[in-house]
Protein backbone atom coordinates (compact mmCIF):
# COMPACT_ATOMS: atom_id res chain seq x y z
CA UNK A 1 0.00 0.00 0.00
CA UNK A 2 0.85 3.82 -0.52
CA UNK A 3 1.52 4.70 3.59
CA UNK A 4 1.60 3.18 6.94
CA UNK A 5 -2.13 2.97 8.25
CA UNK A 6 -2.63 1.96 11.53
CA UNK A 7 -3.57 -1.38 12.55
CA UNK A 8 -2.41 -2.67 8.76
CA UNK A 9 1.14 -1.61 8.42
CA UNK A 10 3.78 -1.77 11.04
CA UNK A 11 4.67 1.81 12.29
CA UNK A 12 8.13 3.15 11.63
CA UNK A 13 7.83 4.54 15.34
CA UNK A 14 8.85 3.10 18.41
CA UNK A 15 8.09 3.60 22.25
CA UNK A 16 6.04 5.50 24.49
CA UNK A 17 7.54 9.43 23.70
CA UNK A 18 5.14 10.04 20.30
CA UNK A 19 4.71 13.38 18.72
CA UNK A 20 1.63 14.91 18.68
CA UNK A 21 0.19 15.13 15.00
CA UNK A 22 -3.22 16.59 14.96
CA UNK A 23 -6.76 16.00 15.77
CA UNK A 24 -9.80 14.59 13.81
CA UNK A 25 -13.26 14.24 14.54
CA UNK A 26 -14.46 11.41 16.48
CA UNK A 27 -15.71 8.13 14.60
CA UNK A 28 -18.09 5.51 16.18
CA UNK A 29 -15.72 2.81 17.15
CA UNK A 30 -12.48 5.28 18.28
CA UNK A 31 -10.66 4.86 21.51
CA UNK A 32 -12.63 6.98 23.90
CA UNK A 33 -9.02 7.45 25.89
CA UNK A 34 -7.94 9.22 22.59
CA UNK A 35 -10.78 11.98 23.64
CA UNK A 36 -9.68 15.47 24.08
CA UNK A 37 -12.29 16.58 26.62
CA UNK A 38 -10.58 20.05 26.72
CA UNK A 39 -11.72 20.21 23.00
CA UNK A 40 -15.23 18.95 23.81
CA UNK A 41 -15.95 21.94 26.41
CA UNK A 42 -14.46 24.65 24.20
CA UNK A 43 -16.19 23.49 20.71
CA UNK A 44 -19.23 20.91 21.75
CA UNK A 45 -17.63 18.19 19.64
CA UNK A 46 -15.91 15.05 19.63
CA UNK A 47 -11.90 15.03 18.74
CA UNK A 48 -9.91 12.36 18.80
CA UNK A 49 -5.80 13.32 19.41
CA UNK A 50 -3.68 11.04 17.00
CA UNK A 51 0.54 11.00 17.47
CA UNK A 52 3.19 10.32 14.85
CA UNK A 53 2.67 6.63 15.09
CA UNK A 54 -1.17 6.58 14.76
CA UNK A 55 -1.71 8.65 11.94
CA UNK A 56 -1.52 7.46 8.11
CA UNK A 57 0.69 8.28 5.15
CA UNK A 58 0.96 12.14 4.47
CA UNK A 59 1.51 11.83 0.47
CA UNK A 60 2.63 15.42 -1.06
CA UNK A 61 2.77 15.41 -4.99
CA UNK A 62 5.57 18.04 -6.17
CA UNK A 63 4.79 18.49 -9.91
CA UNK A 64 6.76 20.20 -12.71
CA UNK A 65 4.32 22.74 -14.11
CA UNK A 66 7.77 23.93 -16.43
CA UNK A 67 6.86 24.94 -20.32
CA UNK A 68 8.80 21.54 -21.13
CA UNK A 69 6.13 19.54 -19.79
CA UNK A 70 4.12 20.84 -22.44
CA UNK A 71 5.89 18.15 -25.16
CA UNK A 72 3.67 16.39 -26.54
CA UNK A 73 3.88 13.22 -29.07
CA UNK A 74 1.84 12.83 -31.93
CA UNK A 75 -1.76 11.81 -30.87
CA UNK A 76 -0.84 11.35 -27.25
CA UNK A 77 -1.21 13.22 -24.13
CA UNK A 78 1.41 16.26 -23.09
CA UNK A 79 3.99 15.05 -20.09
CA UNK A 80 1.83 17.32 -18.00
CA UNK A 81 -1.75 16.07 -18.82
CA UNK A 82 0.54 12.37 -18.16
CA UNK A 83 1.53 13.76 -14.89
CA UNK A 84 -2.36 14.94 -13.54
CA UNK A 85 -3.46 11.58 -14.41
CA UNK A 86 -0.91 9.74 -12.76
CA UNK A 87 -1.16 12.24 -9.64
CA UNK A 88 -5.00 12.33 -9.47
CA UNK A 89 -5.22 8.23 -9.65
CA UNK A 90 -2.83 8.10 -6.00
CA UNK A 91 -4.39 11.11 -4.26
CA UNK A 92 -7.57 9.30 -4.91
CA UNK A 93 -6.46 5.77 -3.57
CA UNK A 94 -4.25 7.48 -0.53
CA UNK A 95 -7.67 9.36 0.12
CA UNK A 96 -9.93 5.86 0.15
CA UNK A 97 -7.37 4.55 2.41
CA UNK A 98 -7.34 7.44 4.64
CA UNK A 99 -3.83 9.03 4.14
CA UNK A 100 -3.75 12.88 3.72
CA UNK A 101 -2.81 14.62 0.49
CA UNK A 102 -0.90 17.42 -0.18
CA UNK A 103 0.38 19.56 -3.41
CA UNK A 104 3.23 21.60 -4.80
CA UNK A 105 3.20 22.90 -8.46
CA UNK A 106 6.97 23.54 -9.04
CA UNK A 107 7.09 26.19 -11.35
CA UNK A 108 8.56 29.51 -11.61
CA UNK A 109 5.47 31.32 -13.28
CA UNK A 110 2.77 28.46 -12.30
CA UNK A 111 3.37 28.27 -8.15
CA UNK A 112 0.60 26.18 -5.67
CA UNK A 113 1.08 25.15 -2.37
CA UNK A 114 -1.70 22.49 -0.49
CA UNK A 115 -0.40 21.34 2.73
CA UNK A 116 -1.32 17.61 3.01
CA UNK A 117 -4.66 16.98 4.79
CA UNK A 118 -7.75 14.49 5.08
CA UNK A 119 -10.62 14.85 4.34
CA UNK A 120 -13.27 14.63 1.24
CA UNK A 121 -13.40 18.55 0.89
CA UNK A 122 -9.32 18.33 0.46
CA UNK A 123 -9.20 15.90 -1.82
CA UNK A 124 -11.29 17.93 -4.06
CA UNK A 125 -9.68 20.99 -3.68
CA UNK A 126 -6.42 19.06 -4.72
CA UNK A 127 -8.02 17.33 -7.29
CA UNK A 128 -9.29 20.92 -8.41
CA UNK A 129 -6.29 21.99 -8.77
CA UNK A 130 -3.71 19.40 -10.26
CA UNK A 131 -7.06 20.10 -13.08
CA UNK A 132 -5.65 23.49 -13.10
CA UNK A 133 -2.32 23.12 -13.42
CA UNK A 134 -0.43 24.95 -16.49
CA UNK A 135 2.89 23.99 -18.23
CA UNK A 136 5.13 27.41 -18.69
CA UNK A 137 7.95 29.02 -18.00
CA UNK A 138 11.48 27.71 -16.30
CA UNK A 139 11.37 25.18 -13.99
CA UNK A 140 11.46 25.17 -9.88
CA UNK A 141 11.76 22.11 -8.87
CA UNK A 142 14.92 22.18 -6.81
CA UNK A 143 13.53 24.91 -4.96
CA UNK A 144 9.70 23.76 -4.58
CA UNK A 145 11.52 20.45 -3.06
CA UNK A 146 13.65 22.58 -0.61
CA UNK A 147 10.83 24.39 0.81
CA UNK A 148 8.96 21.78 1.01
CA UNK A 149 11.08 19.70 2.56
CA UNK A 150 11.57 22.30 5.62
CA UNK A 151 7.56 22.98 5.35
CA UNK A 152 6.36 19.29 6.32
CA UNK A 153 7.52 18.31 9.56
CA UNK A 154 6.53 15.08 9.71
CA UNK A 155 7.63 12.01 7.89
CA UNK A 156 5.81 11.99 4.63
CA UNK A 157 5.99 10.55 0.97
CA UNK A 158 6.80 12.82 -1.57
CA UNK A 159 6.10 11.92 -5.15
CA UNK A 160 7.57 13.73 -7.53
CA UNK A 161 6.49 13.67 -11.47
CA UNK A 162 8.72 15.73 -13.85
CA UNK A 163 10.87 15.58 -16.89
CA UNK A 164 13.89 16.47 -14.65
CA UNK A 165 14.65 18.88 -17.62
CA UNK A 166 17.59 20.44 -15.91
CA UNK A 167 21.32 19.84 -14.84
CA UNK A 168 20.95 17.00 -12.25
CA UNK A 169 23.25 18.08 -9.74
CA UNK A 170 20.50 20.43 -9.19
CA UNK A 171 18.13 17.39 -8.13
CA UNK A 172 21.37 16.10 -5.84
CA UNK A 173 20.95 18.75 -2.71
CA UNK A 174 17.03 18.76 -2.97
CA UNK A 175 16.76 15.07 -3.01
CA UNK A 176 19.37 14.54 -0.44
CA UNK A 177 17.33 17.40 1.73
CA UNK A 178 14.23 15.55 1.65
CA UNK A 179 16.04 12.48 2.39
CA UNK A 180 17.91 14.31 5.72
CA UNK A 181 13.92 15.31 7.04
CA UNK A 182 12.94 11.67 7.02
CA UNK A 183 11.23 12.11 3.96
CA UNK A 184 10.49 9.16 1.48
CA UNK A 185 11.17 10.00 -1.91
CA UNK A 186 9.70 8.66 -5.31
CA UNK A 187 10.00 9.90 -8.96
CA UNK A 188 8.37 9.55 -12.14
CA UNK A 189 10.67 10.62 -14.73
CA UNK A 190 8.51 11.47 -17.59
CA UNK A 191 10.41 10.72 -21.01
CA UNK A 192 9.23 10.82 -24.84
CA UNK A 193 10.19 7.97 -27.45
CA UNK A 194 11.50 11.14 -29.46
CA UNK A 195 13.71 12.13 -26.45
CA UNK A 196 15.29 8.86 -26.60
CA UNK A 197 15.25 7.49 -29.63
CA UNK A 198 16.01 11.11 -31.69
CA UNK A 199 15.64 9.48 -34.58
CA UNK A 200 15.08 12.56 -36.74
CA UNK A 201 15.76 12.38 -40.86
CA UNK A 202 16.00 15.74 -42.37
CA UNK A 203 16.55 19.53 -40.82
CA UNK A 204 14.65 20.09 -37.95
CA UNK A 205 13.86 23.22 -35.78
CA UNK A 206 13.81 22.49 -31.87
CA UNK A 207 12.14 24.53 -30.02
CA UNK A 208 12.90 25.12 -26.48
CA UNK A 209 9.88 25.57 -24.30
CA UNK A 210 11.01 26.88 -21.29
CA UNK A 211 11.50 30.35 -23.54
CA UNK A 212 15.33 29.42 -24.87
CA UNK A 213 15.99 30.50 -28.53
CA UNK A 214 14.91 27.87 -31.07
CA UNK A 215 17.93 25.96 -32.99
CA UNK A 216 17.72 24.63 -36.78
CA UNK A 217 20.01 21.79 -37.20
CA UNK A 218 20.64 18.90 -39.40
CA UNK A 219 19.69 15.68 -36.88
CA UNK A 220 21.99 13.21 -39.16
CA UNK A 221 25.11 15.83 -37.70
CA UNK A 222 24.34 16.00 -33.62
CA UNK A 223 22.60 12.88 -33.63
CA UNK A 224 25.84 11.21 -32.19
CA UNK A 225 26.54 13.93 -29.65
CA UNK A 226 23.31 14.00 -28.84
CA UNK A 227 23.55 10.15 -27.80
CA UNK A 228 26.52 11.09 -25.72
CA UNK A 229 24.58 13.69 -23.90
CA UNK A 230 21.93 11.58 -22.87
CA UNK A 231 23.98 8.44 -22.14
CA UNK A 232 25.64 10.94 -19.88
CA UNK A 233 22.92 12.97 -18.55
CA UNK A 234 20.84 9.22 -17.64
CA UNK A 235 24.38 7.91 -15.79
CA UNK A 236 23.85 10.91 -13.84
CA UNK A 237 20.17 10.58 -12.85
CA UNK A 238 20.66 7.03 -11.63
CA UNK A 239 23.44 7.81 -9.24
CA UNK A 240 21.83 10.19 -7.81
CA UNK A 241 18.57 8.62 -7.26
CA UNK A 242 20.65 5.80 -6.02
CA UNK A 243 23.09 7.66 -3.72
CA UNK A 244 19.69 9.25 -2.06
CA UNK A 245 18.01 5.87 -2.06
CA UNK A 246 15.18 7.63 -3.97
CA UNK A 247 11.94 5.02 -5.15
CA UNK A 248 12.81 6.01 -9.29
CA UNK A 249 10.37 5.42 -11.87
CA UNK A 250 11.51 6.26 -15.43
CA UNK A 251 8.41 6.13 -17.35
CA UNK A 252 7.86 6.22 -21.26
CA UNK A 253 4.98 8.80 -21.60
CA UNK A 254 3.56 6.87 -24.43
CA UNK A 255 2.84 4.06 -22.04
CA UNK A 256 -0.69 3.91 -20.64
CA UNK A 257 -0.35 5.38 -17.31
CA UNK A 258 -2.51 3.20 -15.87
CA UNK A 259 0.41 0.77 -16.17
CA UNK A 260 3.14 3.20 -14.75
CA UNK A 261 0.97 3.77 -11.89
CA UNK A 262 0.56 -0.05 -10.95
CA UNK A 263 4.16 -0.31 -11.36
CA UNK A 264 4.93 1.83 -8.68
CA UNK A 265 2.07 0.71 -6.39
CA UNK A 266 3.21 -3.08 -6.89
CA UNK A 267 6.98 -1.83 -6.19
CA UNK A 268 5.47 -0.45 -2.56
CA UNK A 269 3.27 -3.02 -1.62
CA UNK A 270 5.16 -4.77 1.33
CA UNK A 271 6.07 -8.56 0.04
CA UNK A 272 4.89 -11.58 2.46
CA UNK A 273 6.77 -12.22 6.08
CA UNK A 274 8.68 -9.02 4.75
CA UNK A 275 9.89 -6.45 7.57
Amino acid sequence: MLGNVSGRHRSPIRGSSLEFAEYRKYVPGDDLRRLDWRAWGRSDRHYIKEFEADTNLRLCFVIDTSGSMNQRPEGGLTKLDYAQRIAGSLAYIAAQQGDAVGLYCAGKQFHKEIPPKRSSAHLSMVLDSIGEMEAKGETGLPEALHEAAEKIPQRALFVIISDLFMQPSLLKDSFQHLRFRRHDVAVFHLLEDEELNFEFKRPTRFLDLEGGASVLADPTLIAPQYHKALKKYVKEVDEIVRDASVDYHRVRIQEPYEEAVARFLIRRTPKKGGK
